[in-house]
Order: C-alpha cells, then structure tokens, then sequence
C-alpha cells in the first residue's frame, strides 16, 4: 500500500504540473463537441428523429475517455521504461500491480472530472443536451470504460519505445475506432456492414452505454448489457496488458 499510494501521489503530482497536457486532456473532446455541435445545431437524425446533440455529446465524452485513459498510460509507461524508472521501482518491492493500480486511480479522477464539466457544457443552451433520469448509470460506464482502454493503453506503452511511436499507434487504434463506433456519426446512418464491424470494437459499447445513460436511448437492460461486453473487452485487455508488461526496454 506504502508503494501505491507514493506512486499514485507522484502521478497526480506530475499531471498537474504538466499544464499542456492537463489542458489539452479536457479542452480536446471539447472542442470535438463545439464544432460538432455548431455544425449540427437544431438538427435531428432523419434515421431515429433525434436531436443530434444525443448522438454527438456521448459519443465524443466516450471517444474522450478512452483517448485519455489509451495516451495518458501509454506514454506514461513508455517513458518510465526508456528512462529506466520502471527498472528502478522494481528493485524495491513494488509489484506490477501497484504500478498499475496508481495510474489506474489516476485516470478515473481524470475520467470522472472530464465527463462533468463536458455534460456541464453540452448542456449549455447552444448545445441543449438534455439528460434522462438514467444518468447516474454514466458513471459506472466510465469506470468500466476507463478500465477497459487503461487496459488497452498498457498494451500500447509495452510495446512502443518513443513518444512518436506511442502517439502513431494509439492514433491508429483510437482514431478509426472513433469513426467506426459511431462517436462523430451516428451508426444509425451508416451502412449496414459498418454497423457489423462496430460490434467488435469496445467504443461502440462505451458509446451506447453512456448515450443510453445520458439521453434515454435505451432502456437499464441495454446499459448493463453495454457495461458487461465492455467488462468482457477489460478483462482480455487486462489478461494481455499484464502479460506483456515489461519493465525495461532490455528484456
């Protein structure tokens, strides 16, 4: 607990000293909702007849949250192994698990503070978002969310050696994944094979799931199916991330 909780206070300490990236985490998925909302002020899905704000303002806060949880440890991990920092926490008794368990902490309270103040905004009269009563449930997609790509951001950061790498490669991950699960567009107007496609990729739940929290897309069945898929994606993600950790870029 000792190693925890001195791992989780020099992580928070470096993220808040870090003022680009701190900004940059929060006001990105921001300005995605600004443009995306300007753009489609007003306007409904010819599809399903909803406002497109019900569609945009999860799928972006999704996108948002798994971005954040993918580069944040990824580059985090990547750097303390070519640092050999990571080399250096090993020699004390510190497990693999406290290592990770501190930056999993971590990117909840970035989670949980990113989605706020992106609802507090898109609920703002030029977006209109509305909330149903089943918006508490958000939250509990958010842990499994943050979980599942922390999960997937450790995979990331074992296998790249540069920041250059890390970015390519969660960019590549994160990017198509976004435009595939329906985060900038509604799945509702892709095409069918599109739609298919998107049932294998953890975003897509992550967005359905806090759609149906925030907006009342679906019904509690839907969110806990959503929420279970996407334990699924967490628990295989985590089964490899653990297996591939690395502690040096020697070995």
């Amino acid at each position: 607990m000792s190693a925890y909780a001195a791992l989780s206070q020099a992580g928070y300490r470096a993220y808040t000293r870090d003022k680009t990236t701190l900004f940059f985490t929060f006001a990105f998925p921001l300005i995605f909702l600004v443009v995306f909302g300007l753009i489609f002020s007003g306007q409904e899905v010819e599809q399903s007849g909803r406002p497109y704000i019900s569609y945009i303002a999860p799928g972006v806060l999704s996108w948002g949250l798994g971005n954040a949880a993918v580069f944040g440890v990824g580059f985090v991990l990547m750097q303390w192994r070519r640092d050999d920092i990571l080399r250096l926490i090993r020699m004390t008794p510190t497990p693999t698990s406290a290592v990770l368990a501190s930056r999993y902490v971590l990117a909840l309270g970035i989670g949980a503070v990113q989605a706020v103040l992106f609802v507090a905004v898109a609920m703002l009269p030029p977006f209109g978002l509305e909330l149903s009563s089943g918006w508490p449930y958000a939250f509990l997609m958010l842990v499994v969310g943050v979980t599942a790509f922390l999960a997937l951001g450790v995979i990331v950061g074992s296998f790249t050696r540069t920041p250059e790498a890390v970015a390519a490669v969660a960019n590549c991950v994160m990017l198509p994944m976004a435009f595939l699960s329906g985060s900038f567009f509604p799945l509702d107007a892709m095409p069918d094979w599109m739609q298919a496609i998107s049932r294998v990729l953890p975003l897509r739940y992550l967005n359905d799931g806090v759609s149906a929290s925030l907006t009342g897309s679906g019904t509690t069945g839907d969110i806990l199916f959503s929420c279970a898929v996407l334990a699924g994606f967490a628990v295989v993600f985590t089964a490899v991330a653990l297996k591939t950790f690395r502690w040096s870029d020697r070995t």
